[in-house]
This record gives C-alpha cells, structure tokens and sequence, in this order.
C-alpha cells in the first residue's frame, strides 16, 4: 500500500466532505440522550457513503447506475427530509414540546439510518464526478487503498461529528437550537444541491 496514495485518498476525502461533519453534528446533538442513536447514525452515514463509493467505483469501470441526469435531482432528499423536520419542530413547539430540544420524548431518538444515509448520499452526489476519474486512473489495486481510506475516514467523521456535539459550549446552543438548525441545513443543503448542479436548467 502506497504512503502516497493513502495521502492522496485521505487528502480527497477530506475536502469532498468536510460540510459532512457540520450535517452530522446537528444529527449527533438530535439524538443526544437517545440509547442507540450513535449507532443509528454512523450506520446511516456508511450505508450513504458506501452507496456513494459503490456508483462511484462501478462508473470507473465503465457501469453506469446513476445517469447523470439524477445527479441533481439528489437535492431534493436532503430538502424533503429537511421539510419533515421542521414540521416536526413546528408541531412539538405548537404542542408545548420544544424550545429546549426533543427533551428525550422522540420513540426513535433522532434519525433513522436511512434518514442519514439519505442526507449523507445526496450531499456526496456532486463527488460521484470528482471520485470517477481518479478511480479510473488508479487501477484496482488503487482503488481498493482509496476505498480502504475512504471507510476508515467514515469513522473519523462520525467521532469528529460526535466530538463537536459533545462540546458544552456547542452541545448548549444545538440543544436550544438544533431544531431550528437542523431542518435549516438540510433545507438549505437541498436547495444549493439542485441550484449548484442544475436541475432547474440554470
């Protein structure tokens, strides 16, 4: 295994995803005081980035499961996940429930994996077309080092995520305003998804 590769891998992952550890912060302080929600949020951010590697890899042998044409349609996860949790926000607040976050009173505590999975492949969609050709260009044995890279650094998001949401200071304002935010960023994430990548013919 190649130091260099591995560097090249991690230094790839590093700046596709960064806005990852943002999204899984906020997902971290939602199911904050829930059992088992880590769990349920690392596996969800695997199962989207392993969906992500996995279209990425079969296109760098020339497969194509994902036309390119539903790239930018991927906002629209993100955006309608992003609508149910601020309905969600709106409904517990009009019921007396928010304000200082779920207070533990949510049966699932937090999101589900599929939730983060969504979020996780929608927002890495756009890399599917940088991950292509530097796929392609390393051969197997190179891909199998990017994929290795890739994985391990899942994990490093996923405590960096939980790191930041741990914080006082930061775990004090997601948990006034993380129902605020979250539907936010999700919102705002779909919406630059479909703008960006030009689904609405821009």
């Amino acid at each position: 295994m190649s130091l260099g590769t591995v560097g090249q891998a991690a230094g790839l992952f590093a700046v596709t995803n960064i806005d990852d550890i943002l999204v899984l912060s906020l997902f971290f302080a939602q199911g904050a005081g829930h059992r088992g929600s880590g769990t349920r949020i690392v596996l969800g951010q695997y199962l989207g980035f392993a969906a992500i590697l996995a279209v990425a890899v079969a296109a760098a042998f020339g497969a194509t499961f994902l036309p390119q044409s539903a790239l930018p349609w991927l906002g629209l996860l993100p955006l309608a996940l992003g609508l149910k949790a601020a309905w969600q926000a709106w409904r517990h607040r009009a019921d007396g429930e928010g304000g200082e976050g779920d207070g533990g009173d949510s049966g699932k505590g937090g999101p589900s994996p599929w939730e983060v999975a969504a979020v996780t492949f929608a927002n890495g969609g756009d890399n599917i077309g940088v991950y292509v050709p530097v796929l392609a260009a390393a051969g197997v044995g190179g891909m199998s080092v990017y994929a290795v890279v890739f994985l391990a650094l899942v994990a490093v998001w996923c405590l960096a995520g939980a790191f930041f949401a741990t914080r006082p200071v930061i775990a004090k304002a997601l948990s006034r305003w993380g129902h605020v935010l979250l539907p936010l960023v999700l919102i705002t994430l779909g919406l630059l998804i479909l703008i960006d990548s030009g689904a609405f013919g821009g």
